[in-house]
C-alpha cells in the first residue's frame, strides 16, 4: 500500500498518519479495490476484496486471483487483460467471480494504468463493481425477446402452405407445424407419441411407399447426414391419402453428428395426377400409334365425300355430341378425329375407345375408371377413358354394343356432365366432348329395346352418315394410287404405273368392306408384286369377298317381329344352328364380330346347344 500514497505531498515525505488514514480509507471503500505492477502481477486487494471471496490477500496476490473466476470466463479476462498490459489501454471485461459462500456474480473488471513524467506506466489502478442485478435484466430481455422471435417464428411456420417436421437423429417425432397437425389430424403431444419410426412405422405413409421412404432415411443416409428427398403418399385426417415431396436437411453438432432434421414437404398431388393423366394419356397414344389405321388422310373428291367434310367444317369448332353413322370399314373413326382437330380441344387429347371390344364385365370400369379393391385384381386405382379425355374429345365406336347399366352411366354424363369411379362414391366432373359412331340401326335397336331411346336422342345431336365406297367410286382411282404409293414406299419397292385392267377390275367390284378393304387388297398386292407395274388377282377379290353381312334390322326377318335383343339374337342361331363364327354364323346374319356376339349370348345365358339340334 506505499506505493499507492507515495508522492502524495509536496515534500516528498510520506507521513505515517497520512498512510494509515488512506490505508483506512481504501479498505473501508463499498468497492472493490485492486492494483497491479507494470508487468500484470497483482500485488494488492483491499479489505472489501479479500472480505468479498473470504480469502487472505496471499490467496489473491500475482495470478492467484483467477481461482475466482468463473471457470468459464477465466481464459477471456485473462487473454483480455494481456492486451492491456501490452498495448497500455484501459481494461474493461465482464467476468464472473465466486462470493465467500460459493456463488457467483456477474462484475464489471475495470483496470487503468499510472504513468510517470515520461509515460512509463508505474502501476495499475482496479476497481471492481457487481453488475449481477443489470446482467439479469439483460438476461431477462433476452429470454423475452427469443420467447417474442420463436413466437413469431412459430406464426410464420404455422402460416406456411409446407407441412414442416423437425425429427431427431432416429427419425423420433420432435416438432410439427400447424399445417402438419391439421393435416393428419392430431394435436401436437399426439402427434410426438405415436409409436415407431417417423419414415418407417409411422402410420401415415403409403404401405406401397414404404420401402421408398426407409430407402432415403436409411443407416447410410443417416450416418453421412447428408441431404434427401423423397415423393411418398401421406394419410391425412379424412383417410385419404396425398402425394408430398418432401426435403429434408441435417444439422451437425461440432463433431459432424446429426442433431436433427428438419424436413419441409410441399403437396404435389395435382402434379402426380396430371402425371399419371399424362401417362394413361400416352399409353392410350401408343395404342394408337401401334394399332393398324384404317388410313391416314381423307382421299377423295366426290360428292357425297364434300358433303361429309362440310359437315365436319361446322360442326368442328362446336361442342356438339356427335354420331357417325356407315358401314364397317368406311372410315368412321378418321371422321371423328377430323371432328376433334377443327375443334378449340384440338391440343388435347383424343381418347378412341372400341366398345365392342371390351368385356362386358369391365366396361363400366374402361370407360370410367375404378378405384383401388373395387373388384378383384383391382390392386391400385385407375383412370377410366372418359377421365383420361378431360378437356379433350372421347370417341365411343361400336356404341350400340354397350350393356343397359352402360347405357344408363353414359347418359348420366352426357346429362350431368359427371360420373363415380367402379368402387367409388365420388362424383367426378369432366369436360369432355362425345363423338358416338356405329355400323348398327339404332332406331331399330331402340323399337326392339336393346338401346335406350333418350340415350339415342342426346348422340344423335349432329349425325353424319359416312358413304360407302360404292357410292363413291369417283374417288378409288385416287385412293388406289395413294395406298399404292404408301406401301410401296414401305416395302421398298418402285411401282410406277397402275395396271388398266386392274382399275377396270376395282371399279367393277362392289368392296362390301369398303376402305378397309381396298387398304387390305391393295397391301397385300404390294407386298406379293415383284414388277414395277402394280396389279391386282382377280382371285383375290372373289375370294376376299364373304356374303354381304346382313344388318340387324334386316335379321328382324328371321323370327316374326322379335322385340328384344334375346329374340334377334336366338333367331340367328336358329337359322344357323347355333354356329356363331363363320360364313354362315349367326355372327354374319346379325352384321356384328363373332366375339361380341359371344358376350352378348354369355350376358343373356343363351343356350347355343338347343340351336345345333333344334
Amino acid at each position: 500500500m506505499p506505493a499507492l500514497l507515495e508522492s502524495s505531498n509536496g515534500d516528498g515525505v510520506v507521513r505515517r498518519d497520512q498512510t494509515s488514514d488512506l490505508q483506512l480509507l481504501v479498505d473501508s471503500a463499498p468497492s472493490l479495490i485492486h492494483t497491479s505492477r507494470p508487468d500484470g502481477y497483482l500485488d494488492f486487494f483491499n479489505q472489501t476484496w479479500v472480505t468479498y471471496v473470504g480469502r487472505p490477500l496471499e490467496d489473491l496476490q500475482g495470478w492467484k486471483w483467477t481461482a475466482f473466476i468463473h471457470p468459464d470466463d477465466v481464459e477471456g479476462i485473462v487473454e483480455k487483460w494481456r492486451v492491456s498490459l501490452a498495448s497500455g489501454e484501459p481494461f474493461l471485461h465482464d467476468a464472473r467471480v465466486r462470493r465467500a459462500d460459493g456463488e457467483y456474480r456477474w462484475m464489471l473488471h475495470h483496470r487503468v494504468a499510472v504513468r510517470d513524467g515520461c509515460g512509463q506506466i508505474v502501476k495499475w489502478l482496479g476497481s471492481t463493481m457487481d453488475i449481477e442485478d443489470r446482467k439479469r435484466e439483460e438476461e431477462q430481455l433476452r429470454e423475452q425477446k427469443i420467447r417474442e422471435q420463436e413466437m413469431e417464428f412459430q406464426q410464420i411456420l404455422d402460416l406456411t402452405p409446407q407441412q414442416v417436421v423437425v425429427i431427431g437423429p432416429s427419425g423420433e417425432r420432435l416438432y410439427a407445424n400447424r399445417n402438419t397437425l391439421n393435416y393428419v389430424g392430431l394435436s401436437l403431444e399426439e402427434w410426438r407419441q405415436t409409436p415407431g419410426n417417423m419414415f418407417v412405422r409411422g402410420g401415415f405413409i403409403h404401405p406401397d411407399d414404404l420401402d421408398r421412404a426407409a430407402r432415403g432415411f436409411s443407416d447410410s443416409t443417416r450416418s453421412s447426414g447428408s441431404a434427401y428427398e423423397s415423393e411418398l403418399r401421406v394419410r391425412g385426417a379424412n383417410g385419404d391419402y396425398r402425394w408430398f415431396l418432401g426435403r429434408f436437411n441435417p444439422l451437425h453438432d461440432d463433431k459432424g453428428q446429426v442433431k436433427r432434421w428438419y424436413g419441409a414437404s410441399t403437396d404435389i398431388d395435382e402434379r402426380k395426377k396430371a402425371e399419371e393423366k399424362l401417362q394413361q394419356e400416352n399409353v392410350v397414344l401408343r395404342e394408337e400409334i401401334d394399332k393398324a389405321s384404317m388410313f391416314e388422310e381423307i382421299v377423295g373428291t366426290s360428292m357425297p365425300l364434300k358433303a361429309v367434310l362440310s359437315r365436319i367444317a361446322k360442326v368442328g369448332p362446336t361442342d356438339s355430341t356427335v354420331l357417325i353413322t356407315g358401314e364397317t370399314g368406311t372410315g368412321k373413326e378418321l371422321i371423328a378425329r377430323a371432328v376433334h382437330k377443327r375443334s378449340r380441344r384440338a391440343g388435347r387429347a383424343f381418347i378412341s375407345v372400341n366398345c365392342a371390344a371390351l368385356p362386358p364385365t369391365l366396361v363400366s370400369s374402361e370407360l370410367f375408371g375404378h378405384e383401388k379393391g373395387a373388384f378383384t385384381g383391382a390392386t391400385q386405382r385407375r383412370l377410366g377413358r372418359f377421365e383420361m379425355a378431360d378437356d379433350g374429345t372421347i370417341f365411343l365406336d361400336e356404341v350400340g354394343e354397350l350393356l343397359p347399366d352402360t347405357q344408363a352411366a353414359l347418359l348420366r354424363v352426357l346429362q350431368e356432365r359427371e360420373f363415380e369411379r367402379v368402387g367409388g362414391g365420388q362424383p367426378i366432373h369432366i369436360d369432355v366432348r362425345v363423338i358416338a359412331a356405329t355400323n348398327r340401326d339404332l332406331n331399330a335397336a331402340v323399337a326392339n329395346g336393346t338401346f335406350r331411346q333418350d340415350l339415342l336422342y342426346r348422340l344423335n345431336v349432329f349425325p353424319i352418315e359416312v358413304p360407302p365406297l360404292r357410292e363413291r367410286k369417283e374417288d378409288l382411282l385416287m385412293l388406289v394410287e395413294y395406298f399404292v404409293q404408301r406401301y410401296a414406299n414401305r416395302a421398298g419397292r418402285n411401282i410406277r404405273s397402275i395396271d388398266q385392267k386392274t382399275l377396270d377390275l376395282l371399279q367393277s367390284y362392289d368392296w362390301p368392306g369398303n376402305i378397309r378393304e381396298l387398304q387390305n387388297v391393295i397391301e397385300r398386292s404390294v407386298i406379293l408384286s415383284s414388277a414395277n407395274v402394280f396389279s391386282v388377282d382377280e382371285l383375290w377379290l372373289s375370294k376376299s369377298t364373304p356374303p354381304q353381312p346382313a344388318r340387324v334390322e334386316t335379321s328382324l326377318a328371321l323370327n316374326a317381329e322379335p322385340r328384344s335383343e334375346r329374340q334377334i339374337i336366338e333367331a340367328a342361331l336358329g337359322e344357323s344352328r347355333g354356329r356363331v363364327s363363320g360364313p354362315s354364323g349367326a355372327a354374319v346374319r346379325l352384321g356384328m364380330p363373332p366375339s361380341t356376339l359371344e358376350d352378348r349370348i354369355n350376358a343373356l345365358k343363351i343356350d347355343k346347344l338347343r340351336f345345333k339340334y333344334g
